[in-house]
């Protein structure tokens, strides 16, 4: 088989080619939040810009921000930032170049379940309003509850496919494929 993204096929590129595919149309969110200490929460929002040479568009960038609810936390730097602050700078980090395909780790991992939820929202408002694309790797039957569409994997392969699935269905599922 072949993979394409954003009309270009991956398996036929160059470690070069990969990157620039990478810059242009992947954005990542991880458990671990992955931000630099010793940047703001803005810049940590903007490096993905700043690296391939671009200027954030002001007004695109306040926006970004007062969506994910850190407008007035935009100069503090990650420690100074709560888990779940640091989540939501790392998915205004993944949505400022407008990728064409977001990656989501497990990113409510290391949150606790209110934060959770704000994180999940976001990510699902990220598909509704962007028509983003969003792949998500949870093993969290809530986080998975918001999804289109539920594929489970075991040994590497798809064992299981739900379509706009409750937690309980999913649940059931993973209860099922792990026998």
């Amino acid at each position: 088989g072949s993979v394409h993204i954003g009309g270009e096929d991956v398996s036929a590129m160059s470690d070069a080619q990969l990157t620039k595919l990478r810059r242009r149309h992947i954005g990542f969110v991880f458990q671990a939040f992955n931000l630099l200490p010793v940047l703001s929460a803005e810049e940590n929002v903007t490096l993905p810009l700043m690296i391939a040479g671009a200027k954030p568009d002001r007004a695109e960038l306040d926006r970004l921000l007062e969506r994910v609810g850190l407008a007035d936390r935009r100069d503090h730097r990650p420690s100074e930032l709560s888990g779940g602050q640091q989540q939501r700078v790392a998915i205004a980090r993944a949505l400022i170049a407008r990728p064409t395909v977001l990656l989501a780790d497990e990113p409510t991992g290391n949150l606790d379940s209110h934060s959770g939820a704000e994180v999940l929202a976001l990510l699902r408002e990220a598909v509704e309003l962007d028509g983003q694309t969003t792949v998500m790797v949870t093993h969290d039957p809530r986080a998975a509850a918001t999804a289109d569409r539920v594929l489970f994997l075991a040994d590497g392969r798809i064992v299981g496919d739900l379509a706009e699935p409750g937690e309980e269905q999913i649940v059931a599922m993973m209860q099922e494929v792990t026998r």
